[in-house]
């Protein structure tokens, strides 16, 4: 994905010294940022961004395929949008930011990476939030599906090795899928599905079921925790620092304050 396109780039530069260069512009800065990822000029990507930039981005495996997308969204288009003392370039026709912004100081342009790292983050958070908010249809689908088969609710997530007797199962080629797929399952404990951990809990009905979602470290991977029940309406609500505590405490759906629907 190009939102996690500078959490990616050229992450094995040597460890050299450079002062990070300021430019007469943000359009220069742009510039040279954009040829030297085309460039793959690891040398010149350390003097644009300064030679601490590693700590101010998650440190993954370069995607050869983040940076060949980047290339060819900023031969289509590209334009930098300042505001005062800000600006920000945006490519494609899409229109996708760079997550990093470039500040003007005293002597020039330069990339402001202690923001880019916190709207780096921020976009984390925001997608992880998302893809907890899909898994929780996806489960009441899922849950849908089982009764059909099995003419009850699972109560379970993963079934039990060599049973059916949850939402997902290992197949054989040929055979039908079960339900749910294996993400809700992470081969790590701790790590959880796109930084969510995800629990079944009692419905507020005697025929249905429920299912809570928390981040795995809240502010981190996540911010908001989720329930939806077999009414397919999911609700959220920040539980704060202390989340992984007060989850541990529900064991049963409630749309009750602090808890408000998720617009959709």
């Amino acid at each position: 994905m190009k939102k996690i396109l500078l959490s990616t780039l050229l992450l094995s530069l040597p460890m050299m010294s450079y002062a990070q260069q300021l430019f007469s512009s943000p359009d220069e800065a742009a510039n040279a940022f954009a040829a030297a990822v085309a460039d793959q000029n690891e040398a010149q990507l350390a003097a644009v961004l300064g030679d601490d930039w590693r700590q101010y981005l998650p440190q993954k495996e370069a995607d050869p395929e983040a940076i060949a997308r980047f290339n060819r969204d900023w031969a289509v288009k590209h334009e930098v949008v300042e505001q005062e003392n800000v600006a920000h370039l945006n490519v494609g026709d899409a229109g996708w930011r760079l997550p990093i912004p470039i500040v003007r100081i005293a002597g020039g342009w330069h990339f402001d990476m202690p923001a880019a790292q916190e709207e780096i983050l921020t976009r984390a958070i925001g997608r992880n939030e998302l893809s907890a908010i899909e898994a929780m249809h996806a489960y009441v689908d899922a849950q849908y599906d089982y009764r059909q088969r099995k003419q009850v609710y699972a109560t379970k997530l993963i079934s039990s090795e060599g049973q059916q007797d949850g939402l997902y199962w290992p197949v054989q080629p040929g055979e039908a899928p079960s339900p749910l797929g294996p993400a809700f399952s992470p081969g790590e404990p701790g790590v959880g599905y796109h930084g969510y951990h995800f629990r079944i809990i009692h419905s507020d009905s005697a025929r249905g079921f429920a299912l809570l979602a928390w981040p795995v470290e809240w502010d981190r991977t996540g911010v908001m925790s989720f329930m939806v029940s077999q009414d397919d309406r999911v609700y959220q609500a920040d539980l704060g620092k202390e989340t992984s505590e007060k989850v541990q405490t529900i064991d049963k759906f409630a749309a009750v304050d602090p808890w408000q629907p998720v617009e959709p």
